[in-house]
């Protein structure tokens, strides 16, 4: 395997993260920011951040497809939210996707704004093949 999930002692605890990656020699894949539009370009969930979440992470799933990877591949996530006290909410929709025992980087960040007033996220990611 060229990845290893390291949480090293001397570092806070993790909340469904891992602190670092390390992946070797590996083809390295980057998604875009991806929304909560669906294939005909609407916008999915309009005021339901679930719903959104729900609809990011299928457009992820299909990215990945595209790539012939699949969530466990997945080894960095970053999440921009337009209210970030509601990220317990995506974390438990992102656990349905992501494996768990071994969960991607990660950093959350709040926006004022996305790139429509109806979208309430936003998640780019990186996979690595090995």
């Amino acid at each position: 395997m060229t990845k290893k999930f390291l949480n090293p002692e001397n570092m806070p605890k993790t909340a469904g993260y891992t602190h670092v990656v390390d992946a070797r020699h590996s083809r390295t894949i980057y998604i875009s920011g991806q929304i909560a539009f669906d294939e005909n370009g609407e916008v999915v969930g309009v005021g339901n951040l679930a719903e959104q979440t729900r609809q990011v992470f299928e457009n992820i799933h299909i990215a990945l497809k595209a790539a012939g990877l699949t969530f466990d591949d997945v080894v960095k996530l970053t999440f921009f939210l337009t209210d970030i006290s509601q990220m317990k909410a995506v974390r438990e929709i992102r656990d349905q996707y992501i494996n768990t025992k071994n969960p991607p980087a990660s950093s959350a960040v709040e926006v004022s704004r996305l790139i429509t007033d109806d979208l309430l996220i936003e998640i780019e990611a990186i996979a690595v093949a090995d």
